[in-house]
Parts: C-alpha cells; structure tokens; sequence
C-alpha cells in the first residue's frame, strides 16, 4: 500500500539523536554504560567495539613499546584513553601520543595529539574510514594504522578539508610501510621505528 504524501513534509524530519561528551561521560557516572561495556563516542553515536584478541592486544602493547622508547620528557603515550574531539566525540584510540605531562589532564581529557596510532584487524574498515575521518577532522598531523590484515604500517598524513569523508575531513597522504622497512617518527629529529617492531 502507497501512503499518501502529506503537503510539505520532509523525508528526513527523524534525526537520530546525538549525544554530547557531557551525556556520555554521564551515562558512564550513572552506570547506564558499565566498564566491561566496548564503547566509543564517535560523531555523537555511541558504537560498540569488539572486545580484544590476543594480536590486537600485543600489537598494542608492541606500539606502547615502541613509542615510549622514543617519546619520553614532555610527551606521554596513552593506551586506550579517551581524546575529547570537540562535543560529539570522545574516542579512544589504542595509542596517542600527547604533549604534556599526566596531571595537565585531571580536570579534562586531551583535545589532540602529535601522533594516534589504531591497531586494526576486525575494526580496520571503521579505522580506515570513519576514525581517519574524525581524527583528520580534529587536526591530529599524523595517523597510523597497525594492518594486523595484510601486515603493514599505514601512515596517514596532511589532514585537510575532504567533502566525501564521514565528517568532511580526510589525510590527503597515505603511505605503507612493509615488514624490514623502518618510518619516520613525527615531532622528532630523525628518530625512526621499524615497522617489525609495531607487528605481533
């Protein structure tokens, strides 16, 4: 059956509703969310995440590793804790590194970093397309994504204006760095890591 069109009304009148960090943060303190739930604000939606295979979870404990070696006074390498990104988005990238030191952020979450790293095997469409989206929306200078799929390193750079991303934004450079190969690391002079090092 063919419903009638009423005169004037718009097909996209229902909006799905978007939660701010303050609701999230709230929904956390109220126990709505529990701590043993996945959960990330991205774009003002709240998405599950699958929990953590053992590769993921080496892989980010090799990235944490690798990064803390380089990255020491004045800069600390955050694992799985939250970037707020602007109202609607509070991700928590597997590893960030972050100007400053830890009680610069008691009273709030980080608003960028210098580097987010993502270690990406089920998740690697969502990395590659709507957090390199968000991350490149925020201006965060440089984005990797630890392939765990084919085994690579790719490094996201120059974030800028990109109408066809999710939010508008994209990394106009995309390079992949392959096992035996080592990668600059940004904010730094002439420190290098090798992409063996970051893979399980």
């Amino acid at each position: 059956m063919d419903w009638p069109r009423l005169k004037g009304a718009k097909v996209d009148a229902v909006q799905p509703r978007r939660w701010t960090r303050q609701e999230y943060e709230q929904l956390g303190e109220l126990g709505v969310l529990g701590p043993e739930e996945h959960v990330e604000l991205i774009g003002g939606e709240i998405v599950q995440v699958p929990p953590q295979q053992t590769r993921h979870a080496t892989g980010v404990y090799l990235a944490q590793v690798a990064l803390s070696a380089v990255f020491r006074a004045g800069f600390l390498v955050r694992v799985q804790l939250p970037l707020a990104l602007g109202q609607y988005s509070e991700p928590e990238p597997d590893v960030a590194v972050v100007a400053g030191r830890p009680r610069d952020f008691v009273v709030d979450h980080p608003t960028s970093a210098l580097l987010v790293v993502e270690i990406a095997e089920a998740t690697l469409s969502f990395d590659r397309n709507t957090k390199a989206s968000l991350y490149a929306a925020a201006g965060i200078p440089e984005y990797w994504i630890v392939n765990l799929v084919h085994r690579q390193l790719e490094m996201h750079r120059e974030p800028g204006p990109m109408p066809e991303a999710r939010f508008d934004f994209g990394y106009r450079v995309r390079t992949i760095a392959l096992p035996g190969e080592e990668v600059a690391l940004p904010g730094t002079t002439g420190s290098r890591v090798a992409v063996d090092e970051l893979l399980p």
